[in-house]
């Protein structure tokens, strides 16, 4: 199973938001964090893509080709791009160009995003999100699997007899469809073939397994193979020396967080007790120790039928970067020795 670890490129413990020099600051640890990733063997590294005031994600590929200089064998990707408020071919342009600065380690994971502020940003009508999506996945990978475009569809100009450059480095450069929790979603991967990723961020992980099957059966049906539908799991997560420490580091700044978005879509404030409940044998998030957290990746993978990636998101609960760099040390040099053995 490949290991690796998602940022949405968060403002840091001590970098305050809105001021520029602490966006420096924050950028600047971040792409040290890649390259701790990149040094103690992780496989992936992937950005968001977010257009907040709390996140510094908003151009992800440009964050990837600087981590791509500073870097010799991590995999790059998108976690995600928010393809909806997006053009495909801009989108195509940055990740191929990307892909021949870390020759051959760019790939993206395409979404709807879970934030909506990017439509109204782009000029963009919310009532279209399901149709805006299709129509530019559809585009995508029509790019990428022809250099002469020839394609036409409601939300934007045709390209007729159209160049696309430049090419990427792989053949093809690898697109994972992200997702949440809709039977739609996995069906339409499933159909095209696509890797998926899944986006769990609450309750409990088994029960994306109904899900998971039906991509796998639309897949079959589309005559894939299975080694084209692989699984990925992205999930909240954090490791310390000890679980009593991870929870500690990690809990006060989870439940702010968390509380605050749940202010703007209706959640109940974060308790201790659902915290712990979620941080349980079932639960979605992975916050303990090297030994703990690999237990409990192997008994995630083992219900949902085998799971090709994994990746942490831990930079929403306000950890100083110094936590961050040890978490990714132990995740690299503990955690997937101990998955993968």
């Amino acid at each position: 199973m490949e290991i690796g670890i998602d940022s949405f490129a968060a403002l840091m413990a001590g970098n305050a938001v809105g001021n520029a020099s602490n966006g420096l600051n924050s950028l600047s640890e971040l792409l040290e964090r890649i390259e701790q990733a990149d040094k103690v063997g992780l496989d992936v590294f992937g950005i968001g893509e977010h257009h907040r005031r709390e996140f510094l994600d908003s151009a992800p590929a440009v964050i990837l080709a600087a981590a791509a200089a500073r870097t010799t064998r991590i995999r790059l990707t998108s976690a995600v791009t928010v393809l909806s408020a997006a053009d495909p071919v801009r989108v195509f342009q940055n990740f191929a160009t990307l892909d021949l600065i870390s020759k051959g380690r760019a790939e993206m994971v395409v979404g709807r995003g879970s934030f909506t502020e990017a439509f109204p940003l782009f000029g963009l009508n919310i009532q279209d999100y399901d149709e805006l999506f299709i129509e530019k996945l559809n585009l995508l990978l029509t790019i990428r699997e022809n250099e002469i475009v020839n394609w036409q569809g409601k939300f934007r100009a045709p390209l007729i007899n159209q160049a696309i450059y430049p090419r990427p480095f792989q053949t093809p450069i690898p697109i994972w469809l992200g997702v949440g929790g809709t039977p739609e979603s996995f069906i339409r991967a499933g159909t095209l073939g696509l890797p998926l990723m899944v986006a769990v961020i609450g309750g409990e992980t088994h029960r994306f397994r109904p899900l998971i099957d039906l991509y796998r059966e639309a897949g079959r049906r589309a005559g894939h193979q299975e080694q084209q539908l692989k699984v990925g799991l992205h999930s909240l997560g954090y490791v310390a020396n000890t679980t009593e420490e991870a929870i500690n580091d990690y809990y006060p700044g989870y439940a702010e967080t968390f509380t605050r978005i749940g202010k703007e879509r209706g959640w109940q404030p974060v308790t201790r007790g659902r915290f712990d409940a979620q941080n349980g044998n079932l639960g979605a998030l992975l916050v303990g120790s090297a030994e703990e957290v690999a237990e409990k990746i192997i008994r995630h993978s083992n219900a949902l039928g085998g799971v090709s990636r994994f990746t942490f998101q831990m930079d929403n609960a306000a950890l100083p970067h110094s936590k961050l760099m040890n978490s990714i040390e132990l995740i690299g040099k503990k955690v997937a020795p101990m998955v993968n053995s």
